[in-house]
């Protein structure tokens, strides 16, 4: 009986080793720079995290196919280096000594990296994947709408606008209503001033001393008796 189980474990071995190997059908390498991620908090490779992301990878399967056909079991990992690099496949339980195909399994780790990277607290440049080239993040927006940025703009160059125009308006007023009071308090003085009307410059009378006219003061002295 130990013998059967012996073979069976052997053929079971030498299955797998057809299945997972360098540029094999459906298989991806992953290479992993924990310590340029980490740096002083950077762990070790083993075989737990091994398992780890044997886990991930079957829950990335089933979270794409949404079935839970894939275990652990279905992850086969092979030729593990020491600077953290491997190969990796995803049997089909369905059919035996088949592999998932590679663009189901690309599907699944495209739909689940963020996942992927968390576990390994890792990024895209610290945990690739060869063959598949990293999606870009999706541009962030603003949490206000462009228009209403643009119309907040505008609206403020209006009011600015309108508030210039009130308060230049307001200045002149109060210029021209202080001429007009300097020029009705030189009127009530009796002091001469200049004007304008039409655009030309007139005299005013002195009002109390009166303006007198050179030729009839001539005439006024010729006829006037003594």
């Amino acid at each position: 009986m130990l013998r059967v189980l012996l073979l069976t474990l052997s053929v079971v071995a030498i299955a797998d080793a057809e299945l997972c190997k360098p540029d094999a059908q459906n298989a991806f390498k992953v290479r992993l720079s924990i310590k340029t991620a980490l740096g002083d908090n950077a762990y070790t490779w083993d075989a737990n995290e091994e398992y780890l992301f044997k886990a991930v990878m079957a829950f990335a399967m089933r979270k794409y196919s949404r079935k839970s056909t894939t275990q652990i079991s279905n992850v086969l990992l092979c030729n593990v280096t020491d600077r953290v690099s491997f190969w990796f496949v995803v049997t089909d339980s369905s059919k035996n000594g088949t592999t998932v195909p590679g663009s189901e399994v690309e599907a699944a780790i495209r739909m689940n990296w963020n996942r992927i990277n968390s576990a390994f607290l890792l990024s895209d440049k610290t945990l690739q994947f060869l063959k598949i080239t990293s999606t870009l993040s999706p541009p962030v927006e603003p949490s206000t709408p462009v228009w209403l940025i643009v119309f907040g703009v505008v609206l403020c160059l209006i009011v600015a606008a309108i508030v210039f125009l009130v308060v230049a308006g307001i200045q002149q007023r109060k210029k021209k209503n202080k001429e007009s009071s300097e020029r009705e308090n030189l009127e009530e003085k009796g002091e001469v001033t200049v004007t304008v009307e039409n655009g030309i410059p007139c005299e005013v009378l002195d009002l109390k001393a009166g303006h007198v006219n050179g030729v009839f003061a001539a005439d006024d002295e010729r006829f006037t008796s003594l």
